[in-house]
């Protein structure tokens, strides 16, 4: 049976990182957190208010590809949270050998900008969130994966998700 890797997605900000977590706390998954994926010169950029190029996140990706290979290749299902804003950035992320399926969290910029200016604790500056919404590809109708509002709580998304995803079942006559 193949493993499978849930990748979080959606830009910075929309709460990744959090709903990534509490998914693998729910199906007991290793998690991993595509930021420390970054080489140290993506950090510099990004902290400077510098968006990344595509080929500054080409090495990212094939790095956090082969973690998902690795982590499928010894049989476990995993979760990570990973912006892959394009589409080509999740064609990358499909590459490995594993079934890789996608929760988008999406929501309004006004909400995600508001997210932003009380998060102290992060390298990416709000001033990039433009960047990013200019950036971001939804996942297409043949792409494996869904997409959540992000203005929910935490809880309602991962439950959310997870019954999408046809990984818990859902309230009785749905």
């Amino acid at each position: 049976m193949t493993a499978t890797c849930l990748v979080v997605m959606g830009v910075s900000g929309s709460g990744k990182s959090t709903i990534a977590q509490r998914l693998a706390d729910e199906l007991r998954r290793p998690a991993a957190e595509a930021d420390e994926f970054h080489p140290a010169a993506n950090i510099e950029k990004m902290t400077a208010g510098i968006p990344l190029t595509d080929a500054d996140r080409a090495p990212w990706l094939a790095a956090l590809r082969d973690w998902i290979t690795e982590r499928a290749d010894a049989g476990e299902d995993t979760v990570v949270a990973c912006s892959a804003l394009k589409r080509a950035y999740r064609d990358v992320l499909r590459q490995a050998r594993a079934r890789v399926r996608f929760v988008h969290l999406a929501g309004k910029p006004e909400l995600i900008t508001q997210r932003l200016a009380t998060r102290s604790d992060h390298f990416m500056p709000p001033s990039l969130l433009d960047s990013q919404f200019g950036d971001l590809e939804p996942l297409s109708h043949d792409e494996d994966g869904v997409t959540v509002d992000l203005a929910q709580t935490p809880e309602r998304i991962v439950s959310s998700a997870l019954v999408q995803l046809g990984l818990r079942p859902g309230p009785a006559g749905t």
